[in-house]
């Protein structure tokens, strides 16, 4: 009986094993978001957004890991412009990079691939070239502690070598995590 008992638990271990392997979304890599997951109040200088000099904007944002925990799901408003847009971003173990698809209240579509680059996670759209211009956006996310982090949105017109801010978003934890968090 206790050999039974033995060869069932490690038949269970065994299958775990193999079922983690299985996973498509248990690569390491997928940790890699885990510090955006949680409820974050949002500010940014008021004139990226089009407020009045010596303002400040505000927003909130929601992310959480749905799906089995695959997909990272954003659920961002503007609080003062009604502005609103969702994410699905998840780890693709095949290509070995970050894929984001974005939309938004205003017909907007966005796709981003990347990963994190040293300290920062940077997400690229593909490259279009416009009136003789390769145009690339991008956005960073950096400067990542348990409870804060900055957002910044920029754009290139020389297909990536140099970069310009466009909109930088300061995020605050809704609730801190404690120090151990």
């Amino acid at each position: 009986m206790k050999t039974n008992g033995v060869f069932l638990l490690m038949l269970l271990l065994v299958s775990g094993v193999v079922s983690a392997q299985n996973n498509p979304c248990a690569a390491e890599a997928q940790s890699q978001m885990d510090f955006w997951v949680g409820d974050w109040q949002l500010s940014w200088p008021g004139p990226q957004t089009g407020l009045p000099e010596d303002s400040l904007g505000r927003g909130r944002n929601h992310i959480a890991r749905v799906l089995g925990g695959c997909i990272v799901q954003e659920n961002f408003e503007n609080l003062q412009s009604g502005y609103a847009g969702k994410s699905w971003s998840t780890y693709s173990a095949q290509r070995g990079t970050w894929q984001q698809t974005w939309v938004d209240n205003q017909g907007g579509y966005l796709v981003f691939t990347g990963g994190m680059e040293g300290a920062e996670m940077i997400l690229k759209t593909a490259p279009v070239n416009r009136d003789g211009k390769t145009i690339v956006n991008r956005m960073v996310f950096r400067d990542i502690a348990a409870n804060s982090f900055k957002w910044h949105w920029q754009r290139s017109e020389d297909g990536g070598k140099t970069w310009t801010d466009r909109w930088v978003i300061r995020y605050e934890r809704a609730e801190p995590l404690s120090e151990k968090g």
